[in-house]
């Protein structure tokens, strides 16, 4: 009889939920096996012929360092023989004591070596140092550095319209690319492939198996401009090779990302999970889930909520949930809100609110996607609308200001945290974001005061500098005189002035970097560490600033 083969990873590690008492950790194999961490098993599911499992791992003590092993079919894969990484571990959390999170957004795949761009033929631009490779670094090398208890990734974990070289040449070999969508991604099998790419650096593979994670998409993920608007929407929806590349993102995001945001109980109720580990490939069942999500945003809901101890963590969807008709503009849709006005609440000692899109941007570009939406519906003619709708996609405007009915709605909820209409008001209501390609803190002031302080914290990229062209014009959208000229333009075209006004603290900043978000009671204290290379070719972690909110 021929010698059986045994099954191997093909990712992961990747420890995803983590509680008091159990966690749950992801993986991909390449054949169907049981997969068991700590004495918990659980089988792989099957999707398109590959093979995954989350392992929801039980029995742990509170506030405990455990150090885990990966095996598949009683055979240890991890750690992998001979490896100079440190063992993986899971930190299981307590009800109070000092909570770190670490967030950003934006990473591309490129060397690690100078000139750290992609291949000429691509994209050639610089994309500078890998923070999250840097922050590798610091955990397994420093003396004494305190360990995060959640990596937040906001969106753009990969780029499905910017591929790698390995993508690229996987690509290449299994299909045309003179094609509209060219080197582009275009199905889930590509994806896959992507996803690979960008979570098999030795760095980031140990680092990702040993900080629990969560993540949320935003519009590389899927397509650049992704949901900007009603008219992209029915050119997208247009295009020949539209289904395939939806229904590969949805199936791969719901793989990869999604279902390690859930918690335990919120995994075993969850249908489509059920209905793909019970049948022998959930192929059909994902596409199924994908086209229906595409079509329908109430059909699924991607944002997610994270407690931990006395930090409340809301993470909100700001990408595919979005109602685009012509006579009505939201982020969310009416069962999203529901869900987020339930979140939304002043029982902790800290409120999180992260959504991919930052809500508060440098007030001239506010005031300015403000102006192009009230353009873009017809204010000034239906010449200015066409110039309108062209601007937005050109420039990106299609944050929450671009969406003013949403902002205003969101607004009035943060402000009755604040006020303490939901229970006793959080020390601190923060807003977490990325997307812009720049990082910076800013203070937040309403009209209605409450005893919350509130911040909007944006930090991006993680990999993938902004070219230095676009830089000062950023830094201006922060000064008065660009300010007063769009504020002033748009209320010409009949916009209201916002609810709040904020004020810059620190920023911008424009290299790849992490920030920390430190709780401790009420305290609340930010760190922005860019990511720098030194002489030996290694990456770390320098701080760009430090502020006690």
């Amino acid at each position: 009889m021929p010698e059986r083969v045994l099954p191997r990873l093909v990712l992961g590690p990747i420890l995803r939920h983590v509680g008091a008492t159990e966690a749950t950790v992801w993986v991909e194999t390449d054949a169907a096996c049981a997969v068991t961490v700590r004495g918990c098993s659980s089988r792989t599911f099957q999707v398109d012929g590959k093979h995954y499992a989350l392992v929801h791992v039980t029995g742990l003590e509170p506030e405990t360092v455990h150090r885990y092993d990966v095996r598949l079919d009683g055979e240890r894969r991890w750690p992998e023989p001979d490896s100079p990484l440190p063992p993986s571990v899971i930190r299981t959390l307590g009800r109070a004591g000092r909570r770190r999170i670490v967030f950003g957004s934006c990473r591309v795949v490129a060397p690690h070596r100078p000139p750290y761009s992609l291949p000429t033929g691509t994209h050639p631009k610089a994309r500078g140092t890998d923070a999250l490779v840097a922050l590798s670094r610091r955990l397994r090398e420093e003396q004494g550095v305190e360990w995060p208890d959640l990596l937040l990734l906001l969106g753009d974990q990969v780029y499905a319209d910017e591929v790698p070289a390995g993508t690229r040449e996987f690509i290449r070999a299994r299909r045309r690319v003179d094609v509209a969508h060219g080197e582009e991604v275009a199905d889930f099998e590509e994806y896959t492939h992507l996803y690979r790419e960008a979570w098999s650096d030795p760095a980031v593979r140990w680092l990702l198996s040993t900080v629990p994670s969560a993540m949320i998409f935003d519009d590389h993920d899927v397509h650049d401009d992704w949901n900007t608007s009603a008219a992209w929407q029915r050119e997208i929806k247009a295009q020949p090779w539209w289904t395939d590349r939806i229904v590969g993102a949805f199936t791969s995001y719901w793989i990869y990302q999604h279902l390690g945001n859930l918690a335990p109980d919120e995994l075993a109720a969850d249908d489509v999970y059920a209905a793909v580990r019970s049948v022998e490939d959930g192929a059909d069942v994902l596409r199924a889930m994908a086209l229906r999500a595409d079509r329908d945003t109430a059909s699924i809901r991607w944002s997610f909520r994270r407690d931990l101890g006395s930090t409340r963590l809301v993470v909100v969807d700001s990408r595919a949930g979005r109602v685009l008709d012509d006579d009505r503009r939201e982020m969310l849709d009416d069962a999203e809100w529901r869900w987020l006005d339930e979140q939304l609440r002043g029982d902790v000692e800290h409120l999180l609110i992260a959504t991919s899109l930052p809500f508060l941007l440098p007030p001239a570009i506010h005031h300015g996607e403000s102006w192009n939406e009230a353009v873009c519906a017809g204010r000034w003619g239906r010449r200015a609308a066409r110039i309108g709708e062209r601007l937005r996609r050109e420039l990106d405007m299609e944050h929450w200001a671009a969406f003013r009915s949403s902002f205003d709605r969101l607004t009035g909820m943060i402000t009755s945290v604040s006020n303490g209409e939901r229970g006793p008001a959080p020390a601190t209501i923060t807003l977490l974001s990325g997307d812009i390609h720049c990082s910076y803190l800013a203070a937040v002031e309403s009209d209605h005061p409450g005893t919350s302080r509130i911040y909007q914290a944006v930090c991006s990229p993680i990999r993938n500098e902004l070219p230095p062209k676009f830089r000062r014009p950023l830094r201006r959208a922060w000064g008065r005189i660009a300010s007063r000229m769009l504020r002033g333009l748009a209320r010409a075209a009949g916009v209201p002035p916002p609810g709040v006004r904020w004020q810059l603290i620190q920023g911008p900043c424009f290299r790849n970097a992490l920030m920390t978000l430190t709780h401790e009671g009420s305290r609340a204290v930010l760190q922005l560490d860019r990511a720098d290379s030194v002489v030996s070719g290694q990456v770390r972690l320098e701080p760009e600033f430090v502020t006690d909110l």
